[in-house]
């Protein structure tokens, strides 16, 4: 009986280890919910006429136009806007995904930012980079549509990767 009694002892105090590591790694997540909200990521267009700020969820807080900008031909401009916008925005989703690994990837085993690059390049058919950079984007191609009714279907698996 005491053999058995040994080995509930370890068992219990080995869970116990276990329960004190799993609060010490949660303890971290008012911190990394604080430096989400400070996510931002700034980008210009190579031409210097369009700046966008992109903050915490990808959001964009910011959108300059320079005197200049108003010299371009409006389908220029309106892609140029549209470029520097899907970049600001991945930068910053990039941010996050970092600091969400460095909060919780080593012990979920999980690469957030690699996930983010993988989905970025699916969607947008762009190289992934690491992290975004201000250099010019190959034109991006729009990924055909997935049915509606498979907007909402997370059953097949992880909702960052679909294989």
């Amino acid at each position: 009986m005491s053999a058995q009694m040994d080995e509930l002892i370890a068992q219990f105090e080995n869970f116990r280890t276990k329960v004190r590591q799993a609060e010490a790694r949660f303890a971290g997540v008012g911190d990394m919910q604080e430096r989400v909200a400070r996510v931002e990521h700034t980008v210009t267009s190579p031409d210097g006429t369009v700046t966008v700020v992109a903050g915490a969820g990808g959001t964009v807080t910011d959108l300059r136009l320079t005197a200049g900008a108003m010299r371009v031909e409006a389908g220029q401009l309106a892609a140029t806007i549209m470029s520097t916008l899907r970049r600001a925005v991945a930068g910053a989703v990039q941010q996050q995904a970092g600091i969400v690994d460095d909060t919780f990837g080593d012990a979920f085993g999980v690469d957030v930012s690699a996930q983010v690059r993988e989905a970025q390049t699916e969607a947008f058919g762009t190289a992934a980079a690491e992290p975004a950079s201000d250099q010019q984007p190959r034109q991006p191609s729009r990924p055909a549509r997935r049915p509606a009714e498979d907007d909402d279907d997370f059953g097949q698996g992880p909702i960052l990767r679909r294989s």
